[in-house]
């Protein structure tokens, strides 16, 4: 029987959405000044621009494309551009884990797509994108929050490519490089790698994805939500700060803190390597426990973000096994997304300290021992 451990992680919050927040953080620290002002005052579209700005210089955005505030998370901004995009030409949507099937069902039964190809795989595996036609519009997720399998490069996307690309980033995005090159319509929530408030999304276009916005009209209704367009060009209001909707100032200022943070430690390429940092102390530790595996095979695959832990013995294992840390006040929110095979999914992205990952993978290996005995 393993001994309990005596240390433990300083901040226990390892959920892998909302995510933890970064190293420092408090709340008496959030700048208050536009609370209970209009999100349209000089001041209070002042503090959007400003979140616009951060994001764009963090992740070094190429100048001719845009980005924007949106409602509805990440869910709301892939949404939107699915919603306002897709349908002139063939589509593919590709899915392998919770989220990017729900793409898929968005295609085949809310927008009917009459010209749609889906490939899917099994948690923990990629599709064959190399067979995705360079005519067709594209919707994938660069990352599998709930699987833990990312894409290991771009190259099965055309460079010449006549369709563009929407890309659901969500939990890659500030922790793996974006080929922006290839990347017509991409989103993110400011709850993922970030760990800021949820409710708000951010979408990012390239030339391409607005000159299909502003050449095309979708047959179908389109609530005020997805709405981008002013008459027949885009709205470049929304991505200059005017929101299409009333956003929660104190999310605004909570994300503005989280990348103000980001650009203190040395910006992208720390958060990158905070991430990679992060999930190489958890690869070391499955390879060197034997009841555990990575739910991702093929090593290329694996994300540095939510990674998914298999464990050998009963499919509640896992779940007892996240009840137990969460009871003893160590690990919170690690059981498997909903959707998702029986595991545990710890989050590595950059707000978590790597000294709280090795604090708590020996109390892994104690919940481990413990739940199979009280299961005897």
């Amino acid at each position: 029987m393993t001994d309990r451990p005596t240390r433990r992680p300083a901040r226990a919050c390892f959920s892998s959405g909302p995510t933890a927040k970064h190293p420092g953080w408090k709340l008496s620290e959030i700048d208050t000044r536009v609370m209970g002002r209009s999100h349209r005052s000089t001041l209070g579209k002042a503090r959007l621009k400003r979140a616009i700005d951060l994001s764009r210089d963090l992740l070094g955005l190429p100048q001719d494309y845009l980005i924007g505030i949106m409602p509805g998370s990440d869910t709301g901004a892939l949404e939107c551009a699915m919603w306002t995009m897709l349908g002139p030409r063939p589509t593919t949507v590709a899915a392998w884990e919770s989220f990017g099937n729900i793409w898929v069902q968005d295609a085949a039964r809310q927008l009917r797509l009459d010209r749609l190809t889906t490939l899917t795989a099994d948690y923990g595996n990629l599709p064959d994108l190399s067979q995705i036609d360079p005519g067709d519009d594209i919707v994938f997720t660069w990352n599998g929050t709930t699987s833990g399998a990312r894409i290991p490069h771009t190259d099965w996307i055309a460079g010449d490519r006549t369709g563009i690309t929407i890309n659901d980033a969500t939990s890659a995005i500030f922790a793996q490089e974006m080929d922006w090159s290839k990347l017509d319509a991409t989103t993110f929530s400011w709850q993922k790698v970030m760990g800021s408030e949820a409710a708000h999304g951010m979408l990012i276009l390239s030339p391409r994805a607005v000159e299909r916005i502003e050449s095309y009209d979708p047959p179908w209704p389109l609530p005020k939500l997805f709405r981008l367009k002013k008459g027949d060009t885009l709205n470049r209001a929304i991505f200059d700060g005017a929101t299409i909707n009333t956003p929660s100032m104190l999310a605004v200022e909570d994300y503005i803190a989280a990348l103000e943070w980001a650009e203190s430690i040395g910006g992208l390429p720390e958060m990158i390597a905070r991430a990679d940092r992060n999930a190489g102390i958890v690869f070391d530790w499955i390879e060197a426990t034997p009841w555990a595996r990575n739910m991702v095979a093929d090593p290329a695959c694996r994300t540095n973000t939510g990674v998914c832990i298999e464990l050998d013995g009963d499919d509640t294992l896992p779940k007892a096994i996240a009840a137990l840390l969460e009871r003893h006040e160590v690990a919170y929110d690690i059981n498997n997304h909903r959707d998702a095979p029986p595991s545990l999914r710890i989050w590595c992205g950059g707000t978590v300290d790597a000294e709280d990952i090795e604090a708590l993978l020996p109390w892994i290996e104690w919940a481990f021992d413990t739940a199979r005995t009280e299961a005897e």
